[in-house]
């Protein structure tokens, strides 16, 4: 569709990602390193600029991150209902953890009952066992426990699963297998030796379901698969990362940027 204002908003892209798409647009962009205020008036949106006072029409937004204070931006794009990328409804269905994964557990091939304590409640486990809470997507906010433990947070609960930890990452239709690594039980996608993988058809075929039924443009599960082959998912990331691999971050640059133009 061609556009009205010929003018886009990026929204939490970075410098360098910043000038690439630059290059490859010719209108004009309004660029945010930090959640702008917006207003939607008879369906169109308005942004407030990147310099200066005053708000601004915009035809497409690009988001990309996770704030403390993106829940409510995301649903007022939801609400202006343009185009958006990822899509704005699927990523507030997605933005906090835990119904998110109450959602992901349900169309999972390998969903495994989960435990639920409140904040300030106690909970004694038998076995080894893994506790999780907030809404970041970055390997914090976990405790590992055996025996009576209180939680500050509403959190869930979930065996401690033995075995490899490793990430199905699609963007459009793109896709890879990222083994996940750290030196302790917490793994991410952040060390030097995670690494790509061989991409096991059954987790990318329960990701692309999941991601399909969720209608996400990107998707990032973290899965374990057993010592016995056994898997399990763990989470779903909406706003996976896309710089910590060269070639996903081409295929991310690319896609939005013809998704753009």
């Amino acid at each position: 569709m061609k556009q009205k204002y010929n003018r886009i908003a990026l929204v939490g892209i970075e410098q360098e990602e910043y000038d690439i798409i630059k290059k490859q647009y010719s209108g004009h962009i309004i660029w945010h390193q930090s959640i702008p205020k917006i207003v939607v008036k008879d369906e169109i949106l308005y942004m407030e600029k990147s310099n200066g006072i005053g708000m601004l029409p915009v035809d497409k937004v690009v988001y990309y991150g996770i704030y403390d204070n993106d829940f409510d931006f995301i649903a007022g794009l939801a609400i202006w209902g343009g185009d958006c990328y990822p899509k704005a409804s699927a990523m507030l269905d997605c933005r906090f953890k835990i119904p998110c994964l109450v959602k992901a557990l349900s169309l999972s091939r390998f969903s495994a009952p989960r435990g639920f304590v409140s904040a300030g409640a106690s909970v004694n486990a038998t076995g080894d066992t893994v506790a999780k809470w907030g809404n970041w997507h970055c390997g914090e906010n976990k405790h590992r426990f055996t025996g009576e433990w209180e939680s500050e947070f509403t959190a869930t609960i979930e065996p401690f699963y033995e075995g490899e930890a490793v990430r199905i990452m699609m963007i459009g239709d793109t896709y890879w297998q990222i083994k996940l690594e750290g030196d302790d039980w917490l793994k991410s996608i952040h060390p030097d030796d995670a690494t790509f993988m061989t991409v096991d058809q059954d987790l990318l075929e329960d990701t692309i379901y999941i991601r399909n039924t969720l209608q996400m443009d990107m998707i990032g599960n973290d899965y374990i698969v057993a010592k016995d082959g056994t898997k399990y998912l763990l989470e779903v990331n909406h706003i996976p990362n896309i710089t910590r691999f060269e070639e996903v971050r081409q295929v991310y640059l690319s896609t939005v940027i013809e998704w753009i133009n």
